[in-house]
């Protein structure tokens, strides 16, 4: 399994996370042009959540979170501006939340982690 391939298996499985969770997905991949992307874009509780999320398959690269680095969480809080000014909802509060998805060599979940208000 390639990194492409373990980052979208990640994602499938911080989706079914979030869903068993009740927060209702509003947008995933969202991209503000050249400025980046946002993994997932998440809703519950009158409040909006950007998720960043990183999977990993062991920690010998530290942990999936450290590799959220300042310039990375930069870069969501810009995109996560543009999508509230685009689809208008100034009046919610919002979150940064990351969800580090560890799994085997061959895809299969080990432990979800996710940490609220991570930035």
């Amino acid at each position: 399994m390639n990194t492409w391939q373990l980052g979208k298996k990640g994602e499938t499985f911080a989706v079914e996370y979030l869903i068993k969770k009740d927060y209702k997905i509003l947008r995933q991949n969202y991209r503000a042009g050249r400025l980046g992307e946002i993994d997932l874009i998440v809703f519950k509780n009158n409040r909006i959540f950007f998720i960043e999320v990183k999977s990993r398959t062991g920690d010998s690269f530290g942990t999936p979170a450290e590799a959220v680095s300042y310039k990375k969480q930069g870069t969501i809080k810009k995109v996560a501006s543009c999508f509230l000014k685009e689809y208008g909802t100034s009046d919610v509060e919002v979150q940064f939340d990351v969800i580090e998805i560890i799994m085997t060599k061959d895809g299969k979940l080990v432990d979800v982690n996710h940490i609220e208000e991570a930035f």
